[in-house]
């Protein structure tokens, strides 16, 4: 697949906030998640959910985070010369997520620097932010990516 590049390492600026678009689960879609990767009860009955803190069915964290790294990819990583990323610092789920809201991706630029052994490639720290409809932060995490620099730094 060959996709156009529109954002390099050089483009990230810190304190640069993207707006990544929407995103809504249906029930069908948190008990199918669940099923395969989360299956507590909460998550997968309405009786259970019900009788839990949370106060009904609701996403897996998990799945929340899943949907967070679709957005981040359909609606901007697919323009980028990202090449993945080493890791997570840190992953809060705030408040639970229910089937029919409307999630939100926010990402913002912590801080950028170059790959120290790799010249053609830099890091940015970000932190994604996802909330609801009501404007309530359901996910906070911070981590790192891997993006090919428009031009390698040379010795």
């Amino acid at each position: 697949m060959s996709k156009t590049i529109k954002h390099y390492w050089e483009d990230f600026a810190v304190g640069q906030v993207r707006d990544l678009g929407t995103i809504s689960p249906t029930r069908e879609e948190i008990i199918t998640f669940a099923s395969q990767f989360d299956p507590q009860p909460f998550h997968l009955d309405d009786e259970a959910a019900k009788a839990s803190v949370f106060g009904g069915l609701c996403a897996s964290g998990w799945h929340t985070c899943a949907m967070a790294m679709r957005l981040m990819v359909t609606n901007f990583l697919h323009e980028t010369s990202s090449l993945g990323s080493p890791g997570l610092e840190g992953i809060q789920w705030l408040k639970p997520v229910f089937p029919g809201d409307t999630l939100r991706l926010q990402t913002t630029v912590l801080e950028t620097k170059p790959m120290g052994k790799r010249p053609d490639v830099g890091m940015t720290r970000n932190r994604w932010e996802m909330f609801n409809q009501n404007g309530d932060k359901v996910l906070n995490m911070e981590g790192w990516g891997m993006f090919r620099r428009r031009t390698p730094a040379t010795a």
